[in-house]
């Protein structure tokens, strides 16, 4: 169910807030639990079965490595965990390669359904026991408690991957006041009209370019479909991070933002420590830091830098041009930290020109999964078109023409300016007045079919 549809905003959360504002607080967490599985089972029912399962093994081995620091426990936890998620995510894609580097069809791909969310769910799981582990987790915590942890629907299907000590009070003790919701309705309505209003409808100039077919794309047409790409993921994912934001509030709980203006960055490191930040600090606080992270000399980083990047890159999709874009980003790193960082700390206009200009081509090595397609668009974008140019000039203009006021409102909206004036004025009726003009623009667009599911669904 999306956050961005009429089902979830008029019928789900009606009835569900209703229920739980005027629910005695020991019920919450189970009234919680109970329409999180709701949530998920509309969409994914026959899925909803095996993230129970999850949460009830996990739940017996959690209570086992916290009373006793198993690490061998932790391991066989971890692995399993892995397994499940390697089962429905990458088995496919293994038994193709296999089969394509034997050259012949030995295997039968399975053609397994990738249940919504299990990526985002699975790395909570897996933060969730090894802080347990690590005595991080300072009591045993109810069935209920770690399942609404676990499930509770704002962050279930897309994150941010939240750790159980930033919500542990929340579960605890919670006060749910109208408020709360009000300032909760407020950052859901900046993030569905992000969504909405933005995303979807420059989505619109991607998709145009895009299915045109890269024979005969011209270099400043490919250039704005990466432009266009590069603003809709953006304002998808980031928009779907302040609706959870907001849902979270509504509910009593306070969870972590995920993005802070990414595109104004001036270094490769610094725009991933600004987008999907969750994401970023999972990898860093169990895997990099475990790996050895920066202490053990410069080849150790490098080699510990290549295994986080090849794993956030597969973490996105069982593809290759995830891990391709994933290993690019480890290169753009580490010539960061080799030599170039400090170059680029001489001038932030250079730094943020190298941002800009790589942050484009890395979006479309990962929104283009066909190679022979990806090859020619990035070839595209540096002069090299297949075949005579048929969207050249002329059809930029046309373009830029026509979406021209939508392409300002996203550099705009890339800025803090916008953010900054929303979180410091929402309180302001100039403000809010806003903001139901945002809800009901939003609405009607969703009416008419603006309903694009968030991009960050797929993995």
């Amino acid at each position: 169910m999306l956050f961005s549809s009429n089902a979830f905003i008029f019928r789900f959360l009606l009835l569900f807030m209703i229920i739980y504002f005027i629910a005695q607080s020991k019920y919450r967490n189970g009234i919680l639990l109970a329409g999180s599985l709701i949530f998920y089972g509309i969409g994914e029912p026959k899925f909803v079965w095996i993230m129970l399962a999850s949460v009830m093994l996990n739940y017996v081995l959690s209570k086992r490595i916290y009373q006793y620091k198993g690490k061998g426990l932790l391991i066989v936890t971890i692995l399993l965990n892995v397994a499940v998620l390697g089962w429905f995510k990458y088995l496919d894609f293994g038994i193709e390669n296999i089969n394509a580097i034997l050259g012949k069809s030995w295997l039968t791909p399975l053609e397994i359904a990738l249940p919504i969310g299990i990526s985002f769910y699975t790395f909570q799981i897996l933060s969730y026991q090894v802080d347990c582990y690590k005595g991080k987790i300072k009591r045993q915590v109810t069935f209920i408690e770690f399942a609404t942890y676990i499930c509770m629907f704002p962050q279930l299907v897309a994150g941010p991957i939240v750790l159980f000590d930033e919500v542990e009070a929340n579960l605890q003790k919670r006060g749910v006041t109208v408020e709360k919701i009000e300032d909760g309705l407020k950052w859901f309505t900046f993030g569905l009209g992000l969504k909405v209003l933005l995303a979807n409808s420059i989505y619109t100039l991607w998709n145009t370019i895009l299915s045109a077919g890269t024979i005969g794309l011209g270099a400043s047409v490919a250039w704005l479909g990466a432009i266009a790409y590069t603003f809709q993921i953006y304002f998808d994912f980031w928009g779907y991070s302040l609706m959870a934001l907001g849902l979270g509030k509504m509910l009593g709980f306070t969870l972590p933002e995920n993005f802070k203006q990414p595109y104004i960055s001036k270094s490769i490191a610094e725009f991933w420590r600004r987008w999907h930040i969750t994401l970023g600090r999972w990898f860093r606080e169990y895997v990099y830091i475990p790996l050895g992270g920066n202490r053990k000399g410069k080849i150790r980083t490098i080699v510990n830098l290549f295994v986080v990047w090849a794993l956030t890159g597969l973490w996105h999709g069982a593809s290759w041009n995830f891990v391709i874009w994933g290993i690019s980003f480890f290169v753009f790193i580490a010539i960061e930290k080799l030599f170039l960082g400090k170059w680029l700390e001489r001038s932030k206009v250079i730094g943020h020109l190298y941002v800009i200009f790589l942050i484009p081509i890395s979006w479309v090595v990962f929104a283009i999964s066909d190679f022979t397609t990806l090859k020619q668009y990035l070839g595209s974008m540096f002069g090299h078109t297949s075949g005579k140019v048929l969207m050249g000039m002329s059809q930029f203009q046309n373009y830029v023409h026509t979406y021209w006021w939508l392409l300002l409102i996203c550099i705009i909206f890339a800025t803090p300016l916008p953010y900054n004036l929303f979180r410091k004025q929402r309180q302001k009726p100039w403000m809010i007045a806003i903001l139901v003009g945002i809800f009901f623009l939003s609405v009607y667009e969703i009416l008419k079919g603006s309903s694009n599911p968030f991009l960050y669904f797929n993995f």
